[in-house]
Order: structure tokens, then C-alpha cells, then sequence
């Protein structure tokens, strides 16, 4: 028991003391009102630290994976499927998202006079699309206002250096280093997150009062149920179309060990394990498994999808802006499916998605710890969801390369077997 109490421990410490110090924070700027801002300064240094990491965390993480790619032409049969089936899969779990928010808005009732971005659009406009995705100067990709211009130069930079050869890859072998010291920045900036947001929420609950704690608790409730059904309802779904019906209740058998692992554990890498046996007892061919699964451990976020839409209308509610129209909603589902299924493959991908959302809709830098509090609540959930879409996704790749009888044939292997 004590054993188990240690490792529980060890697994969730961090997040333990990371919470301790948001609560301390609420209940310290519940007491002293208006007098916790003495405190601001503690919850700038760290907002204004990881500003200043994240343009080099994005440029040199995703240039690196990028640049040192064994190969440009590994797409074929199996990755052409696996782009489509995740990208679908993510912007299905968006949309659905989206509707639970436009019905249910998870900040209702807030009443928080935070300053709203004076020039906010929708991107609605060409002109709009084009400021969005590119800069008219180099310089102006160094900066956070600047994230998606910064993600596509990046993304392009690294495929010239892979194009270059031996001689790229070395300049790539230079950037993954930069990459990894940056992480580690990233690593030990953390260490003072309990203290710096600690701070921060004692000075936002002291100067707006309860109501923004009202507005976290209706939010998760809004994420868990939307999320705990697609849970249930999506993925009986997906198997069931990949199996033509025959395979639900194998995957159902099989991908709950998967799912209680990554609900416990936080990380879908570590659930890796566990889901390559649960494939291999569902009868996913092997190679499927073990292309779709690793990428998807890191590249596949389905939960990451539903959260992405969660903490856009949530912002949008704190700063009292109507989350309505066709061009808003639809840069959403985008910018969700670009942080859960594009972003999430590099290392700090979810810091990169809130810094997305908060520099492309133009929302200010007090933003930013309002989401990425969010995103360290609904973790969890989120994780059991990425884990378990991969194993379902495979499911699908594989009817689309090995035919709509594929499971049929897996069936009569392990008979035979």
C-alpha cells in the first residue's frame, strides 16, 4: 500500500503542487481582495518568462523533428490514410465540441471586466487570411503575435535543410541541441510555476472576486460530459464503421486497460505500451499498428481537439465576445484541429496551441494563463481520449488499406493460430 501510495505520488506530484499553489493563490485573493495585487509582480515574471521561451521553443522543436526526418517520402498507402483519418477524426470531435459550447457556453454568468482586443475580426476577409498565415518582414516572425507564420516558416525551413542532405541534417543535429536546451529552459521556468501562478490567480481572484472560479467549474463540467460522450459515443462509432459492426465489442474488451492507462498516467506516450498489445489482440496488422500508434502517441489529439474549442469560446465568454458567426467558428475548429492534430507532435505543443489562440485572435497576454490553466484541469480526460483515438484510428487505416473485410481475415488468423 505504501508502495502504491509512492508511486501515486510520484506519478502526479507535479501536478499536485502546481494545483496547491492555483488553489493557495484563490483562497488568498478571496480573503485579501483587492490588496492580493501586491502579488502581481510574482504572476508577471513567470507570464512574461514564458513569453519570452516560446518563439524560440516553436522555431527550433519543430525545425529540428523536421530537418532530422530519416525521410520526405514515407507517405504511401498507410501515412496518406493516417493524415486523412486524423484529421477528420479531430475535426469531428472539434465540431462536436463546438456545438456543446455554442449551447452550453462554459462562461456563462461571468461577470469579469477584463479588457477585450480592440481590433478583433474574425478572419473573415483575404486580406485577413493572408496577415494571418504570413508577415511582410522577417523580424515580425520574432515575435508571439506572429505564432502561425512563425509555425509555417518553420515547417518550410526545416524541409530546405532536409532537402540539403548530410549538410542540412548536421545544421538540423545543431538545432535539436538549441531545442533541447530550450526545453530545459522550459523545464526549470516550471519550477517556479506553482509560486508565479500562484500569484497570478490570487491577484485575478482578488480583483474580479469569485465569479471567474465559477466560470472554471462550469467549463469542466461542460468539457467532461461533451468529452466522456464522445468517449463512449465516437469511438463505438469509428470501430464500428472500420469493422462493419463485427469488431465493436472486441474493441470495447480490449481498450479499456488502454484507456484507464492513459487516464492515470497523463501521457499517451506511456500508454503506448499497453495499446500495441491491446491492437494486437483486436487484430490491427502489425505494421499498421506500430506506424499509426507511434505517431499517433504524439501527432493525434483528439481530446486536445475538444479542449482546443473549449478554452476559445471560453475566452471569448471571459472577455464578454459574442462567439457567434460562420467565420469565427470556423477558425476555431481550425486552429483547434491545428493545435491537436499538427502541434501536438513537438515537444510543448499544448503551450504552443494556447499561444496560437491567444495570438491569433488578439486576446491579451493575461490570456494566456487563463487556457493553459484549463488545459492542465482537463488533462486527464484528454489523454484517455488521444489514447484510445489512436488504437480506433488504426482501426480505420486499416480498413482503408487492407479492405472492408480486414477484420474478417484477422478473425480467422487468430483461429488458426
Amino acid at each position: 500500500m505504501a508502495s502504491e501510495s509512492n508511486s501515486l505520488w510520484k506519478a502526479y506530484r507535479f501536478p499536485i503542487i502546481l494545483l496547491t499553489g492555483i488553489v493557495i493563490g484563490c483562497i488568498v485573493g478571496a480573503v485579501m481582495g483587492k490588496d492580493a495585487l501586491v502579488f502581481k509582480p510574482l504572476g508577471d515574471v513567470f507570464i512574461n518568462a514564458m513569453f519570452m521561451v516560446v518563439v524560440p521553443l516553436v522555431f527550433s522543436t519543430i525545425c529540428s523533428a523536421v530537418a532530422n526526418m530519416s525521410s520526405m517520402e514515407r507517405l504511401g498507402k498507410v501515412m496518406r490514410s493516417l493524415v486523412l483519418v486524423f484529421l477528420v477524426t479531430g475535426a469531428v470531435a472539434a465540431v462536436l465540441m463546438l456545438v456543446t459550447v455554442t449551447l452550453f457556453p462554459p462562461a456563462a454568468g461571468a461577470n469579469i471586466q477584463l479588457q477585450a482586443p480592440g481590433d478583433f475580426q474574425a478572419l473573415s476577409t483575404a486580406d485577413q487570411i493572408v496577415k494571418a498565415f504570413t508577415v511582410e518582414d522577417f523580424s515580425m516572425l520574432l515575435s508571439r503575435r506572429a505564432m502561425l507564420p512563425l509555425i509555417i516558416f518553420t515547417i518550410f525551413f526545416g524541409f530546405c535543410l532536409q532537402t540539403l542532405g548530410e549538410r542540412g541534417r548536421a545544421v538540423g543535429r545543431g538545432i535539436a541541441v538549441f531545442a533541447d536546451a530550450m526545453l530545459q529552459m522550459v523545464k526549470y521556468l516550471m519550477y517556479y510555476a506553482p509560486i508565479g501562478l500562484g500569484a497570478y490567480f490570487a491577484t485575478l481572484v482578488g480583483d474580479y472576486g469569485p465569479n471567474l472560479l465559477g466560470a472554471y467549474l462550469r467549463s469542466m463540467i461542460v468539457y467532461h460530459i461533451a468529452t466522456f460522450g464522445y468517449f463512449f459515443v465516437a469511438f463505438t462509432i469509428y470501430s464500428w464503421m472500420a469493422t462493419q459492426g463485427k469488431g465493436t465489442g472486441v474493441f470495447w474488451k480490449n481498450i479499456i486497460t488502454p484507456a484507464i492507462t492513459a487516464l492515470g498516467t497523463q501521457s499517451s506516450t506511456a500508454t503506448l505500451p499497453v495499446n500495441l498489445a491491446a491492437a494486437r489482440n483486436i487484430g490491427i496488422p502489425k505494421d499498421i499498428a506500430e506506424i499509426v500508434l507511434p505517431i499517433g502517441a504524439t501527432a493525434h489529439m483528439e481530446g486536445s481537439c475538444l479542449s482546443g474549442i473549449l478554452k476559445i469560446a471560453f475566452l471569448f465568454g471571459i472577455f464578454n465576445i459574442p462567439f457567434t458567426g460562420v467565420g469565427t467558428m470556423t477558425t476555431a475548429v481550425v486552429v483547434a484541429v491545428l493545435s491537436g492534430v499538427v502541434l501536438s507532435g513537438i515537444p510543448g505543443g499544448g503551450l504552443v496551441g494556447e499561444m496560437l489562440i491567444v495570438s491569433l485572435y488578439g486576446f491579451p497576454p493575461e490570456a494566456f494563463p487563463i487556457i493553459a490553466t484549463i488545459g492542465f484541469l482537463v488533462d486527464p480526460a484528454a489523454t484517455m481520449v488521444n489514447a484510445t483515438g489512436d488504437t480506433c484510428s488504426a482501426m480505420i487505416v486499416s480498413r482503408l488499406v487492407e479492405g472492408k473485410d480486414w477484420f474478417e481475415k484477422a478473425e480467422i488468423a487468430k483461429e488458426i493460430q
